[in-house]
């Protein structure tokens, strides 16, 4: 399976990237959505970023739309939503799938070094989280009830 940092996404305004430009830095990887009811946890996960940023930390934002039609508008609006309504500056990407056959190759690895309960590889819900270290290995799965903040301190000691 390809590194984590060879991994090509498309960000949010639609411009090809690789994960490789996070080499080196800590990432917290989250599928989110705009109108589910983690949805307030955009406040903590910018928290995080504005807090932790200068230590090569970042967040990186997924949206997906597999789960209840949480996140239905096209790219521009959940960018726009997302800066409006919780001042979200740290990096968002294109809307991806992250279970079925369409699952994006970023989480088909992510589910594969970090399966979730009882080893399901499936995503359960919005605002799974994914700890990464500065090597890109995965290091823990967390559940979308994982708040920001309850987070933190396996961030810091990654940092």
């Amino acid at each position: 399976m390809a590194s984590i940092h060879d991994i090509e996404v498309q960000d949010i305004k639609g411009q090809s990237r690789t994960l490789g430009e996070f080499r080196g830095q800590v990432l917290l990887i989250v599928n989110t959505a705009s109108k589910c009811g983690f949805t307030p946890q955009f406040e903590g996960l910018q928290t995080l970023h504005k807090d932790l940023k200068d230590r090569q930390f970042e967040v990186l934002g997924f949206p997906c739309n597999q789960f209840m039609n949480q996140d239905p508008a096209d790219n521009d609006a959940i960018s726009e939503f997302c800066s409006l309504n919780y001042g979200v500056d740290f990096p968002m990407f294109a809307k991806i799938e992250v279970n079925g056959p369409s699952t994006h190759p970023l989480y088909a690895l992510l589910k594969a070094e970090a399966p979730g309960l009882l080893g399901s590889e499936k995503i359960k819900w919005n605002f799974t989280k994914f700890l990464v270290n500065r090597e890109g290995q995965v290091v823990r799965r967390y559940p979308p009830t994982a708040k920001p903040e309850a987070i933190r301190e396996d961030i810091e000691t990654l940092l």
